[in-house]
């Protein structure tokens, strides 16, 4: 629970992909809101034996790439409590934030990502085709 994400966050502090920052500082709230808990209620939890156990295999669950577990709470369930999609980085132009706000976390750091390697007329050109596909169906 704690030495692979530590171990991951300073890989991903070192590589010059934002993709992975992205996910272990998921990771990071997700932990932090699951510690807040069992400190709130530890009287409590100290009357369920199974709780590590179950901490545990919730925390693989967050961690292992193959269940992506950390972007899943975080996407459908901390987000829409906090409005911070308006949190774009300032260095794509006004369309291309608003197309960033609307897009989920994971769509967001793919066309992040798109933006970065093409530029932003290469994304309005695809926009424009899909809009024209739309428009056919």
């Amino acid at each position: 629970m704690l030495l692979y994400p530590l171990y991951a966050s300073m890989r991903a502090i070192e590589s010059p992909s934002p993709v992975d920052d992205q996910q272990w500082l998921t990771y990071w709230v997700i932990y932090s809101l699951i510690t807040l808990f069992e400190l709130s209620f530890w009287k409590v939890l100290h009357w369920f034996p199974l709780w590590p156990y179950m901490k545990l295999v919730f925390c693989l669950w967050l961690v292992l790439p193959m269940f992506n577990g950390a972007a899943y709470i975080y996407e459908n369930h901390v987000r829409r409590y906090f409005n911070l999609s308006r949190y774009v980085s300032q260095k794509y132009s006004e369309d291309d934030q608003r197309v960033l706000q609307m897009a989920s976390l994971d769509a967001r750091k793919s066309v992040e990502r798109y933006i970065d390697l093409y530029g932003s007329p290469a994304l309005e050109r695809v926009i424009r085709a899909a809009e024209k596909e739309a428009r056919k169906h």
